[in-house]
């Protein structure tokens, strides 16, 4: 698949040269590197995702994560996205990936391929897709498990990402507590913190729950309200109600947290301000 407007020019590898520095030096400052789902900036990242990517590494972040777009590049493409990537001196850990097309045949040696290429350590389900009843949740939990021999063959891991719905009640369990049980202790419990508190679950008792496998946590807050108040998720990192000095406490101490990802869905204010202010607000917190 061509990708014209995500085109990779010798302009955006000059800018892209000048800002390594950038990273490199943040790199060094902090133990547990910050990062960026692009999905934060994700009307920027269409309109031309090699100076979105660079503006993203200039302002100090030292990891990006690639959402389901990134599934119909080309092999070509991807070495592009990693070479700039190695420019620029940051990393891509993880991507996202909707629906199972990542995690069965015969999709799932493309996501494999283009990983490898981008250099990531965990491909992610951020959607499962509808799923009925708790049977439905473990049925699940066996694809991605199956899923993980193929990985591990690959030198790569799995990992689920949850939104609301995993943390809510259904037939007396919890979805993503019958994901947790049924999959490998490799397989990685990446940590959506808002959706979770949305719904009136404690992050930090479902961090202790599970020692080792919280390798990733998105760092995207909550505040009860509407969205015409500017609440919800709207709210950017620390204006929420999301107890955020305990949540790094645990996912330090207990999680096996490797890196944090900084996740807006939207905001008062433009992507990349946001980006930002939100990385602004993370640096003075981490001090």
């Amino acid at each position: 698949m061509d990708c014209p407007s995500m085109s990779i020019t010798r302009r955006s590898f000059i800018a892209a040269g000048a800002v390594a520095p950038w990273a490199l030096s943040a790199a060094a400052d902090q133990k547990i590197p910050v990062g960026l789902e692009l999905y934060s900036v994700r009307g920027e990242l269409a309109k031309d995702l090699p100076a979105t990517v660079t503006a993203v590494a200039k302002m100090g972040y030292q990891v990006v994560e690639f959402f389901a777009p990134y599934y119909q590049w080309t092999e070509d493409y991807a070495k592009q996205v990693r070479k700039l990537l190695d420019d620029l001196g940051i990393r891509c850990n993880s991507t996202h990936n909707s629906g199972m097309q990542s995690f069965t045949d015969p999709g799932i040696q493309k996501a494999i391929d283009l990983n490898k290429i981008l250099g990531t350590k965990f491909v992610v389900n951020a959607s499962a897709g509808r799923v009925v009843g708790i049977d439905g949740w473990k049925r699940v939990a066996d694809t991605l498990t199956g899923a993980c021999e193929k990985f591990r063959a690959a030198g790569l891991r799995g990992g689920y990402h949850n939104h609301e719905t995993e943390f809510q009640l259904l037939e007396g369990q919890r979805p993503i507590q019958v994901l947790a049980a049924n999959t490998p202790r490799d397989f990685m419990l990446q940590f959506d913190v808002g959706t979770a508190v949305e719904v009136g679950y404690d992050p930090v008792a479902w961090i202790q729950a599970n020692p080792g496998r919280i390798n990733s946590v998105h760092v995207k807050d909550w505040a009860p309200g509407t969205v015409a108040e500017e609440k919800g998720f709207r709210v950017l990192f620390a204006e929420g109600v999301c107890p955020w000095e305990k949540i790094f406490a645990a996912a330090e101490s207990v999680g096996g947290v490797e890196y944090y990802l900084i996740e807006q869905e939207g905001s008062r204010f433009p992507e990349l301000e946001t980006a930002q202010r939100c990385l602004d607000t993370w640096k003075k917190m981490r001090a």
